[in-house]
């Protein structure tokens, strides 16, 4: 069984920076097909923020591009993400996740419905 360690999250004022990581200390990260990073705010619904696949090809939802980046280290199986110019708008609980599903690369990456295995989550608050 797979399991993901996130954590990293925590409270910051607008404009600060957060880096949060999600260790995958039982899988093999270089041949991780998708991995990324998914928010969820109270009632809304879980969200792609970044994806990373096999190739290093990135995605990001367009409210981060630019201010968040999603990168990996294979050695230490360690996925990060990057937060800087944090808004109110970024508070969600974050989740990294991973999946080994032959043939998906980029785009698809960020359908959660890809995932099969998720992080316990981590919460980021971010005042104004």
């Amino acid at each position: 069984q797979v399991q993901l360690v996130d954590s990293g999250g925590g409270s910051v004022q607008a404009g600060g920076s957060l880096r949060l990581s999600c260790v995958v200390p039982t899988g093999a990260t270089h041949s991780s097909t998708c991995m990324g990073w998914f928010r969820q705010a109270p009632g809304k619904e879980r969200e792609a923020v970044a994806t990373i696949d096999i190739d290093g090809t990135t995605t990001y939802v367009d409210s981060v591009k630019g201010r968040f980046t999603i990168s990996k280290d294979n050695a230490k199986r360690t996925l990060y993400l990057d937060m800087s110019r944090l808004e109110p708008e970024d508070s969600a609980m974050y989740y990294c996740a991973a999946t080994w599903r032959y043939g998906l690369r980029s785009y698809a990456c960020r359908s959660k419905g890809n995932y099969n295995y998720w992080g316990q989550g981590t919460q980021v608050n971010v005042s104004s």
